[in-house]
């Protein structure tokens, strides 16, 4: 049995929680949750929620989940593949650092731990990745959201959420841009780059789109090997519009690869 612990405990994590107590993330065991004030939290869980980082880390955890923001990336991504813990990353767009991008990779191969980068919002990475073994010509993402998803992000200063009627696109360039500037909502052209052809070579469309209720993500890859196009719906969290429902049951599912016997899709 995998020990397991989660860094936030917001959206993401309280559906990582549901989903390890209810059996669905194969043979593992939730630990510790650790976030920034415990008094603050009144749960079912209370007894495994930390505010000691010395605690959390002294655990020997065999995989820990980010699910906080870019910010934990920076603040504890070296500090736990440096614990010689696995690293599974909800928050990917970070690492369009290439500064942090090296520092976590030089950590995790000094302790032999892995970061591990979760399908989460988008779907077909597993075909991008096999695609690199040849020539690829075209990597592109376009990604639409419904206005109340783009609240508290930069797209307001580009856009009138509560009076805009047709689709407006807000960032026309690369992931590597894109990445920084939507650092809660296109985590997915980060995980693509890192698939595919690198975060400046990815092209990256984003939209505002009254018309939507889901956030849809469609990719679009050119290659030696054929063509490509995956395109995903996700209904937004109910707490956190700015992610959907799947991110969290990605995560789970990877830990449920971690301990089965059959591992399917890689």
């Amino acid at each position: 049995m995998l020990t397991i612990g989660i860094i936030g405990y917001g959206a993401i994590g309280k559906d990582i929680v549901k989903y390890i107590n209810e059996g669905k993330a194969g043979d593992v065991s939730l630990k510790a949750v650790l976030v920034r004030r415990k008094d603050q939290y009144e749960t079912h869980i209370s007894d495994l929620i930390y505010d000691n980082e010395e605690a959390f880390f002294g655990l020997g955890l065999d995989i820990i989940i980010e699910a906080a923001g870019h910010d934990a990336v920076y603040k504890y991504g070296k500090r736990t593949l440096s614990s010689s813990s696995d690293l599974i990353i909800s928050s990917v767009g970070a690492l369009a650092d290439d500064t942090l991008l090296v520092e976590l990779e030089n950590a995790a191969k000094l302790t032999n731990s892995k970061i591990i980068i979760p399908s989460a919002a988008i779907a077909g990475l597993d075909r991008v990745a096999a695609s690199m073994l040849q020539e690829v010509d075209e990597v592109k993402l376009v990604t639409r959201k419904p206005p109340s998803a783009w609240r508290g992000t930069i797209a307001e200063e580009k856009v009138d959420l509560d009076t805009v009627k047709e689709p407006i696109c807000i960032y026309n360039g690369v992931a590597r841009e894109s990445s920084m500037l939507f650092p809660e909502s296109t985590n997915v052209s980060a995980t693509l780059s890192l698939a595919g052809i690198g975060f400046d070579k990815t092209k990256v469309q984003v939209y505002v789109d009254p018309n939507i209720a889901r956030n849809s993500h469609q990719i679009f890859v050119k290659g030696f090997f054929g063509e490509m196009e995956v395109k995903v719906q996700n209904i937004p969290s109910s707490t956190n519009p700015k992610t959907g429902y799947i991110v969290a049951m990605s995560i789970c599912n990877t830990l449920k690869n971690k301990t089965s016997a059959i591992v399917i899709g890689v």
